[in-house]
């Protein structure tokens, strides 16, 4: 059974291994191959992230095996402290069975819990399942990007989508 937890520095790895997978698909702001993430100094990103009591990194496990992740980022300006920024990565061989449902159940409970009161996120336009994953846990559709990323020669548009809490 998958569970959900706040990252620790020794996950780093196991997490960059996620992400290397979740970019190959394709639909990541990186593409394929494109970024070499150092598990060190993913560790020290983790530790980093987790000191603003309004971020953090979030991982979907099995066993000893992470599979999913969801990093909350929180800045501190005062105008823009109430919100956060979301990115999340399931691994291929996991996507379609309730991994990401599971990490934004969990992360929404926290968000509250620690006085957030939006969440954003962009997603391709395209990437209809995880758009559908998005609305099902109460994301809206806020605007467009126009021709926000550059893809296979083509340039594609990204939605702006929010959940007020």
């Amino acid at each position: 059974m998958v569970e959900v937890r706040k990252a620790l520095s020794s996950d780093a790895e196991k997490i960059v291994n996620v992400m290397t997978d979740a970019e190959e698909s394709g639909f990541m702001l990186f593409a394929p191959q494109e970024r070499k993430v150092n598990p060190e100094k993913f560790a020290t990103y983790i530790d980093a992230i987790h000191s603003n009591a309004k971020s953090g990194i979030f991982v979907a496990y099995e066993g000893e095996q992470i599979v999913g992740y969801l990093i909350v980022q929180n800045e501190k300006p005062q105008r823009i402290a109430h919100r956060a920024y979301l990115v999340i990565g399931i691994h291929s061989n996991w996507r379609g069975q309730g991994i990401g449902k599971a990490l934004f159940t969990y992360v929404i409970t926290w968000a509250k819990q620690v006085g957030l009161h939006r969440l954003d996120l962009t997603v391709i336009a395209a990437n209809e399942v995880a758009v559908h994953l998005y609305k099902k846990m109460g994301f809206e559709i806020e605007g467009v990007k126009r021709h926000s990323l550059f893809i296979d020669n083509d340039y594609v548009d990204e939605y702006y989508m929010s959940l007020l809490l």
